[in-house]
């Protein structure tokens, strides 16, 4: 993944995030790259309707 990139939420591992799971087939544009607990590396996806979150690679993929 690459800032820049637009890509597809394929999944989402936290249940507690109703709101993001929502985004679940969405498209977004990875805004910033960020490293995550137990050092494996985010991404920071910006989507159309101007909301923010966070997912590892493996929930994203390239759209």
């Amino acid at each position: 993944m690459q800032v820049g990139q637009k890509v597809r939420v394929r999944s989402f591992k936290d249940g507690s995030g109703k709101a993001i799971a929502s985004k679940i087939g969405e498209i977004g544009v990875v805004k910033e790259e960020k490293m995550m607990d137990g050092g494996k590396w985010g991404y920071i996806v910006k989507f159309s309707d101007s909301t923010k979150s966070w997912f590892f690679a493996d929930e994203l993929e390239s759209a």
